[in-house]
């Protein structure tokens, strides 16, 4: 059931957060990180904006300063903050925004009980369903936001005490390859079940034969890399890629730290000797194409990514996004709709690049096949790894 759903996703993301302490809240260390206020008022946005306000009669919306606040990008709506600025808002109160939650989501549930009645109950129920998905998303982003605030301090506090999400992901077998025919190939969203409109229009695509990886690579694995002199050797790297190593000063992972002649890294448990035969996590694309050339091999096309999961779908549940060799496009046929929420996907289809699965931060059920995510390819805060191809 959609609201059962619905109340779900909302609990999810106040459960979440509750390991912080209130100072957590607001921390936006860069311009990527949103701080995670600002994720749980983002959300109840969503639903007051593209709900309750253009279909619930006479809704006495919980402060109109919020549309300026919480708006992300888009344009349709009206002005907004500057992302770099979200951390400034000490104000609204971490109390009040639990108030807007609240106040939004029992709204939405009154709402429901006369849904049937209403006369545009199907555009509704989309509308709810896109916005469950879009606050899936925000879950993901709130666990890499929370885990970038706390893991780029000197303290590096623990999320949690025990049981942190990003450890204990243990690789059971060695690497194998898997073969894929060539062929002709059906990528795309068919059938039922919720897909986001950068999915859709499923079309055929031809790919010549090729091997897989059958898990993602380890730590131990691209420590071989980095102990063999990955980061100080320019043929291994795009252009770009070496510039970003470069003026970074980079030689690792995100989250890595050489102490007392010692990897370790942050986990959200706090900082810990790293576990070699966990899934390699927090690369970027630069990194990730890298690595596969040192190995020899390559990184999939999202084309190939997807088919080959047509093979064997238990490859797909890996604690980490994949990168593909893909710049972020349109499929053929796609269509921007109308209105603000065709500003949700297409118009980022511009300078980055394809990661593809799901990760350890992915709610349940927001798992498919044809989702799509996409980064800059300098970007290394996302639980992003690698997955081969030659």
């Amino acid at each position: 059931m959609l609201l059962e759903q619905f109340l779900k996703t909302r609990a999810w993301s106040e459960a979440l957060v509750e390991p912080l302490e209130t100072e957590d809240f607001v921390v936006q260390p860069v311009v990527d990180v949103s701080p995670p206020k600002w994720h749980l008022a983002h959300t109840t946005w969503f639903f007051e904006n593209f709900v309750l306000k253009p279909y619930v009669a006479n809704y006495i919306e919980y402060d109109p300063k919020f549309g300026f606040l919480f708006n992300s990008y888009y344009n349709h709506v009206g002005k907004r903050s500057q992302r770099d600025e979200r951390g400034f808002l000490s104000r609204p109160t971490v109390k009040i925004i639990m108030q807007y939650r609240q106040h939004v989501s029992e709204a939405i549930a009154l709402f429901w009980e006369d849904l049937d009645k209403h006369k545009h109950k199907a555009e509704i129920m989309r509308r709810i369903e896109i916005g469950i998905n879009h606050e899936q998303q925000h879950q993901e982003l709130l666990l890499t936001d929370i885990k970038y605030i706390l893991g780029h301090q000197y303290l590096m506090p623990p999320y949690v005490s025990k049981d942190a999400p990003d450890t204990g992901w243990l690789a059971e077998k060695e690497l194998e390859w898997n073969a894929v025919p060539e062929g002709l190939y059906t990528i795309g969203h068919e059938g039922g079940g919720f897909a986001f409109d950068n999915e859709k229009e499923p079309h055929q695509v031809f790919v010549n034969s090729f091997e897989m990886t059958d898990r993602a690579i380890t730590n131990a694995e691209y420590l071989e890399f980095i102990e063999a002199g990955g980061y100080k050797d320019f043929r291994y790297w795009l252009s770009e890629g070496w510039d970003w190593v470069q003026k970074q000063g980079a030689e690792a992972p995100m989250y890595w730290r050489f102490i007392e002649g010692r990897w370790k890294y942050y986990t959200l448990g706090g900082l810990q000797e790293i576990e070699g035969g966990s899934p390699l996590m927090h690369v970027n694309y630069y990194e990730a194409d890298a690595f596969a050339r040192w190995k020899g091999a390559r990184l999939p096309t999202e084309q190939e990514w997807e088919i080959a999961f047509q093979f064997n779908p238990d490859w797909m549940y890996s604690p980490v996004w994949e990168w593909c060799a893909s710049a972020y496009l349109p499929y053929p046929g796609f269509k921007v709709e109308e209105g603000a929420l065709g500003e949700y996907n297409g118009k980022f289809m511009s300078g980055q690049m394809v990661l593809r699965g799901g990760s350890l931060a992915t709610p349940d059920g927001h798992w498919r096949p044809s989702y799509r995510n996409f980064f800059h390819p300098h970007l290394q805060w996302q639980f992003s790894g690698i997955r081969l191809v030659r």
